[in-house]
């Protein structure tokens, strides 16, 4: 018998929406070689969210309580309790075996996602116990959070020898090496792999000129980072480029109020609105980016080709887009102010600084090609491993 090389993608975002649109274009370039997709999502919906092909799942939807990350809450705002996780488990070992993937991809556990053990550890055991058994594969981001726990490094190392076949992570060695931020990388090396940083949307098929020659401030969705865009608001009086448009983009986290605060500062250089479905195309044609560290934007940004400023959220849990930053400005490509240095003058101060770097050095270093490899080595991994040799699977590669 013919068939499709089924892949099972599990994913849940319990704060930032990164892993979804980071897992979503994932699914649609494996999509593209004619895998069958099953996306199974844990985290509240997004709209747009764009998997291809896939069949999708959504579990009842969590996030975490905070930025601590101790604490899952449902859709209402309560913490989960031992009847919410044994509904969800559930529905989710039903959907595993009504699938009986090939291949079963799992974002970021075990280097994260300990909320969700109650029901990925069942899962795993569930695949182990699968004949013929599907190969199990993590997809996990260039940076981890430091794990404070000891002995937490060492759990995962067991975990990935317990149950994984292939881990796959999403940076460029080059740029940010995966022992940057996991001392015990090299208990893993035989089953890493990098396939370069993921593309989270799609690249505009057409160019426009909006942006041109502006000073673009974002900071995601905005529910960590409307002080980066009042500190722009100030900074552009105090910058060399004062006399260009400072363009501040809103998220949509932002609640309306305090968005009409900030529009009512507005003037015929200083433009305020909701986020542009046109992102790319403003940074592709902006004088300075100025934005916040995640994976996704800074990506965007650095493949712009825009010159750039990072002030990255950090706390005293999560460091992720401090790190990223700093290797970031290491190589050269970007400007960084630090969260806690954060004022009008010293934004101000990078953004000149940022204007005046040589461009073009960013496409000699990052790997943009994440999603396609991700696809490619799954599909090697599916064409000549783990399965019975009866079998026979029409794949493209």
């Amino acid at each position: 018998m013919v068939r499709r090389a089924h892949v099972m993608c599990h994913v849940q975002h319990l704060m930032g929406s990164g892993h979804q649109w980071r897992t979503a274009a994932v699914s649609r370039a494996l999509c593209a070689r004619d895998f069958e997709v099953t996306y199974v999502s844990g985290g509240y919906g997004l709209p747009g969210l764009d998997t291809g092909c896939a069949r999708f799942i959504q579990l009842p939807p969590a996030r975490a309580a905070d930025m601590r990350y101790r604490l899952l809450v449902d859709e209402h705002g309560e913490p989960v309790d031992a009847a919410w996780q044994a509904r969800r488990r559930a529905l989710l070992l039903d959907a595993f075996e009504r699938c009986r993937p090939d291949m079963l991809l799992i974002e970021t556990f075990p280097f994260g996602r300990r909320l969700l053990r109650f029901e990925l550890l069942p899962l795993l055991e569930a695949a182990r116990a699968q004949r013929p058994r599907p190969r199990i594969v993590c997809s996990v981001r260039d940076i981890l959070e430091n794990h404070q726990r000891p002995g937490r490094d060492e759990e995962i190392v067991d975990l990935v020898d317990r149950y994984f076949d292939l881990v796959l992570v999403h940076s460029d060695p080059t740029l940010v090496p995966f022992e940057a931020t996991f001392a015990l990388t090299h208990r893993i090396a035989p089953k890493l792999l990098y396939t370069g940083y993921v593309m989270a949307h799609a690249r505009p098929g057409a160019a426009g000129t909006a942006g041109r020659d502006e000073v673009v401030v974002s900071a995601g969705g905005a529910a960590f980072g409307e002080h980066v865009l009042a500190a722009a608001i100030e900074a552009q009086a105090l910058s060399a480029l004062r006399n260009k448009t400072w363009r501040i983009l809103v998220g949509h986290n932002l609640p309306g109020a305090r968005f009409d605060e900030l529009r009512a500062r507005a003037d015929e250089s200083l433009v305020i609105e909701r986020n542009r479905k046109d992102f790319m195309v403003l940074l592709k044609n902006c004088a300075v980016s100025v934005s916040q560290g995640g994976y996704n934007t800074t990506l965007e940004v650095l493949d712009a080709g825009a010159h750039a400023v990072i002030v990255p959220y950090a706390d005293e849990r999560e460091k992720e887009q401090a790190v990223r930053a700093r290797l970031l400005r290491e190589h050269g490509l970007v400007e960084v102010v630090e969260d806690q240095d954060l004022t009008p003058l010293s934004l101000a101060r990078a953004v000149d600084a940022a204007h005046r770097r040589q461009p073009g050095r960013r496409r000699r270093i990052i790997n943009t090609g994440g999603a396609d490899t991700t696809a490619r080595l799954l599909a090697e991994q599916c064409h000549f491993g783990g399965r019975s040799d009866h079998e026979h699977f029409s794949i493209s590669v």
